[in-house]
């Protein structure tokens, strides 16, 4: 299992931002309507409370 280095604070902020994202997916057309598909990796970090790209940079918004 990997370790978390997803907060709390950082998991509600993904949380909030991803639901608004995939909601506005029926709303937009072209290329704009694929880009709220970002909202699903942030749904999915802030679920295992685990993020790559913050891994790659060594960043970490849990409490230690």
């Amino acid at each position: 299992m990997t370790p978390a280095n997803v907060g709390t604070v950082d998991r509600v902020i993904r949380m909030v931002l991803g639901v608004l994202l995939l909601g506005l997916y029926g709303a937009l057309e072209g290329p704009w309507k694929y880009f709220t598909l970002l909202g699903l990796y942030l749904v999915a970090t802030a679920l295992s409370r685990f993020c790559p790209l913050y891994r790659l940079i060594g960043l970490s918004t849990c409490r230690t």
